[in-house]
């Protein structure tokens, strides 16, 4: 018999996925700060436009994370960082960067076709997509509202004004992203040069094909409004994360996790692992899955790695360990230990998910020889 079933449909009390797009001038990222303090009162901004949200911060009150690359994995990791710090909303300013930015994905794909693909930009899509897969999920999963901008191109028509005389305008075409990147979204607003929004798609019947001058805290309220009418949510990301991190949680409880975090489409959520590294929490609970699967058996848990060969957590453990015999772990010195591991490994690494085993196995020897160092230095002083 299939184990396929149907069950009655509700509505769910649900959070805000947003998207305003438009062409350089019509408003986005004021409109989306206006939005924002309606849904929550903590604002995490991820600024790729040059620090233009913070002529804003006599307005508003949100916290910046000024970025100058693109990679979408950079994002995943943001999102992670702003969830483990219980951010109500994220502003993405913009996601257009993620695109077509330094190291966002057509520069990515253009790499990845010459490294394994032969110049093919077919092969550099098939190793591209699971990564811009993964970007996205983070965003469609973060525990908070999510409001992201888009630039559009443009170009300039001829129009009659009021007075039948023809003059020129700049209008937006298409938002400078992967076609189809509308579909992931309950609310698309395009913006113009006078700050009207017209809503192109919408979930929310209160604003299905609304025009809005000047969009204020208003709008954001009827949102508000339409995502609060629904049952509770079921169990938060956080909440199953702490629940695997718990040393007690065996493979079955960690299997039961896993199915949890599925059927509440909670597994691309992006949270911190145990050592303070980004993941998702899909990937954490098959991670430790994996781990208690290979203690239960009475291997060590290096001996079953994840199914790419990547690193375990216990190799993140016992990095963790010698990152901060070197005092160098927390946040603020996230860079100084990518900068450390890519040196090691002789290759740009943007997190320690990215090694292989046998760079975790690398790192370790290499950092357990710089401590052995630093406290041989501290002894002949």
């Amino acid at each position: 018999m299939s184990q396929l079933a149907f069950t009655r449909a509700t509505k769910k009390a649900a959070k805000a996925r947003i998207a305003l797009d438009g062409p350089s001038g019509s408003g986005k990222t004021y409109t989306s700060l206006r939005i924002a303090t309606v849904l929550g009162e903590r604002i995490a901004h991820i600024d790729t436009e040059h620090r233009s949200a913070s002529k804003y911060a006599d307005e508003f009150a949100f916290d910046t994370l000024q970025l100058d690359r693109y990679d979408p994995q950079i994002l995943v990791q943001a999102l992670a960082v702003a969830a483990a710090e219980g951010y109500d909303v994220v502003i993405v300013d913009s996601l257009s960067h993620f695109w077509m930015g330094t190291d966002g994905m057509l520069e990515q794909v253009d790499r990845a076709a010459k490294r394994v693909a032969g110049g093919n930009s077919f092969g550099g899509w098939k190793e591209m997509r699971p990564t811009e897969r993964k970007m996205i999920e983070a965003l469609l999963a973060y525990p908070g509202h999510v409001i992201v901008t888009m630039r559009t191109k443009t170009e300039w028509v001829v129009e009659q004004n009021e007075r039948g005389k023809s003059v020129p305008r700049k209008i937006g075409l298409k938002a400078e992203q992967r076609d189809g990147i509308e579909y992931e979204f309950d609310i698309v607003g395009d913006l113009d040069l006078e700050n009207e929004l017209i809503v192109s798609k919408s979930r929310c019947k209160a604003l299905s094909g609304a025009v809005v001058k000047k969009p204020d805290e208003e709008f954001g309220r009827l949102i508000l409004a339409w995502l609060d009418d629904g049952e509770a949510a079921g169990p938060s990301a956080a909440e199953l994360r702490d629940a695997a991190l718990d040393k007690y949680a065996g493979r079955e409880e960690l299997l039961a996790l896993y199915q949890r975090a599925q059927a509440h489409a909670l597994l691309g959520t992006p949270v911190l692992d145990g050592t303070g590294e980004p993941t998702t929490l899909g990937e954490l609970i098959a991670t430790l899955g994996r781990a208690a699967a290979a203690a239960r058996r009475g291997a060590p848990p290096t001996d079953e790695p994840p199914g790419d060969g990547g690193v375990t957590q216990a190799e993140h453990r016992r990095m963790h360990v010698l990152w901060r015999d070197l005092n160098l772990d927390g946040e603020a010195n996230r860079e100084r230990r990518l900068a450390r591991t890519s040196e090691i490994v002789d290759r740009e690494i943007n997190s320690s998910a990215e090694l292989t085993l046998a760079e975790a196995e690398q790192v370790i020897a290499a950092l357990a020889a710089d401590v052995a160092e630093l406290a041989d230095v501290g002894v002949k002083t």
